[in-house]
C-alpha cells in the first residue's frame, strides 16, 4: 500500500492542541483548527483511497511547501501531520516507524504537505548488522 497525498499546509502546534488548567491538574485536547485540519486531512485521503486504516508498521515521506520564506519548524509539522492522519491512513501514530522529512523551497501558488504513507519494510544496513545480531 502506497498513498501520495497533497495535504492542506499544516496547522501551528500551538493551535492544534490546547491546554486547561482543571483544578490541581491540566487537560490537553484538540482545537478546533486542529479538528477543520483533520477533517480536510480525511477527506484528501479518503479521495486518494485510504478507506480503511492500516494497522502495519508505516513509513511517511513529508515534504513541507511553505508559500513564501516563512516555513514553520519541520518538527511541529510532523507531529501536527501524523496526528492528523492517525485514524485515517493508519489506526495509530504508533505505528510510524520511519520518517522522511524536509521542508521545499516556497511556492508561490500555495502552502501545502505532500505525504506519502506507504508499509514499512525493515531492512538491516551493513552499518547495523553486528548491532541487531547480539540482541
Amino acid at each position: 500500500m502506497t498513498v501520495r497525498l497533497v495535504l492542506p499546509y499544516p496547522v501551528s502546534a500551538n493551535r492544534y492542541w490546547a491546554t486547561v488548567a482543571r483544578g490541581k491538574r491540566a487537560i490537553t485536547y484538540v482545537t478546533e483548527d486542529a479538528k477543520v485540519f483533520k477533517r480536510e486531512c480525511a477527506w484528501i485521503a479518503k479521495q486518494a483511497g485510504c478507506t480503511n486504516p492500516s494497522s502495519r508498521p508505516i513509513e511517511l515521506t513529508v515534504m513541507l511547501v511553505p508559500r513564501n520564506g516563512v516555513c514553520m519548524d519541520l518538527d511541529n509539522a510532523l507531529k501536527v501531520t501524523i496526528d492528523a492522519l492517525k485514524g485515517i491512513a493508519y489506526v495509530d501514530d504508533s505505528q510510524v516507524w520511519k520518517i522522511n522529512a524536509q521542508r521545499s523551497e516556497p511556492d508561490p501558488a500555495g502552502a501545502k504537505t505532500l505525504v506519502e504513507v506507504s508499509e514499512f519494510i525493515p531492512m538491516v544496513s551493513p552499518l547495523f548488522a553486528d548491532a541487531t545480531a547480539a540482541r
